[in-house]
């Protein structure tokens, strides 16, 4: 994998914060991962 540096506003990384503290994901990158996954299989219909 490949590190980006992306800036994101304060209530996007709260949201994140939010779902990591419920666990639902283990930490923000993969939150972000699964986030950008869904974003580009959705729009460009792209599958791993």
């Amino acid at each position: 994998m490949k590190v980006v540096t992306v800036h994101l506003p304060e209530p996007y990384i709260e949201a994140i914060d939010e779902l990591v503290k419920k666990r639902i994901y283990p930490n923000r990158a993969e939150a972000i991962r699964m986030a950008v996954r869904d974003f580009i299989q959705s729009e460009a219909n792209i599958s791993e």
